[in-house]
C-alpha cells in the first residue's frame, strides 16, 4: 500500500487594513494575480465606509469589511473578523488608526505597516500621508522612500524589515514626493510579504 500523499502546506493567507484609497492593496492584489506572491489578500477591513480600498477588494471578490470608531470593541471585531477568515498575517496599508495590544499578541511578528518615509526620523503619531513628505522636504534630506516594520504598540517603532530610497528633488512638492515613494512602495510592499512570510521554495 502506497503510504497518504502529505499535502503541500497552504501559503499564509492575508489581511489587509485600509483607511483610504486602497493602491498598495491593489498592488498586492496584482502582485498575487501576476503569479509574484504567493500569498493571496483573503480579507480587506477599513476604518471607514469611503474608503476607496472597499471596492477595490469587492472587484476581487475579497470579503471586505467596515471596523468604524464607533464599534463598541473595534479590535475585538477585527479579531473576529481575522480568525473567521483564517488570517496569518495582517498588513496594515494606509491604516490610520494604533494597533492594540491584544491583536499585536494574537499575531506575534505578524503584523506588518508600510510607512511613506524613512524610519525613525520620519515617524511616530500624526505623521502619516502628506505630512511626511512635508517634513521629509522641511528637514531639507536628500532621500526619502518607503519603510516596511513590524507593528509594535506605538507608531511607527517595530522593527525594520525593509526601506527603499526614493531621491528628493529641488523641484519636489510635498504631493510630487508623494507620488515617486507611493510608486515604490507599490513595487516594495509584496517583495517584502513574499521574502518574509512566504518566500519561494
Amino acid at each position: 500500500m502506497l503510504p497518504p500523499m502529505s499535502r503541500a502546506p497552504q501559503p499564509p493567507r492575508l489581511a489587509v487594513l485600509a483607511s483610504g484609497g486602497g493602491s498598495n492593496l491593489q498592488a498586492l492584489i496584482d502582485a498575487h494575480d501576476r503569479g509574484d506572491l504567493p500569498c493571496p489578500v483573503a480579507l480587506v477591513i477599513c476604518s471607514k465606509s469611503t474608503a476607496g480600498a472597499l471596492d477595490r477588494a469587492r472587484r476581487h471578490d475579497i470579503p471586505a469589511f467596515v471596523v468604524g470608531r464607533r464599534e463598541a470593541d473595534p479590535t475585538g471585531r477585527i479579531l473576529e473578523l481575522l480568525r473567521e477568515h483564517a488570517i496569518d498575517v495582517v498588513v496594515l496599508a494606509g491604516w490610520l488608526r494604533l494597533v492594540e495590544l491584544p491583536l499585536l499578541d494574537a499575531y506575534p511578528g505578524k503584523v506588518v505597516n508600510i510607512h511613506p518615509g524613512p524610519l525613525p526620523r520620519f515617524g511616530g503619531k500624526g505623521m502619516y500621508g502628506v505630512h511626511v513628505h512635508e517634513a521629509v522636504l522641511a528637514a531639507g534630506v536628500a532621500w526619502s522612500g518607503p519603510t516596511v516594520h513590524l507593528v509594535d504598540p506605538r507608531y511607527d517603532e517595530g522593527p525594520i524589515l525593509a526601506h527603499v530610497e526614493v531621491p528628493v528633488e529641488a523641484e519636489d512638492s510635498p504631493e510630487s514626493l508623494q507620488q515617486r515613494v507611493l510608486r515604490a512602495e507599490h513595487q516594495l510592499l509584496w517583495r517584502v510579504i513574499r521574502d518574509t512570510f512566504c518566500p519561494p521554495p
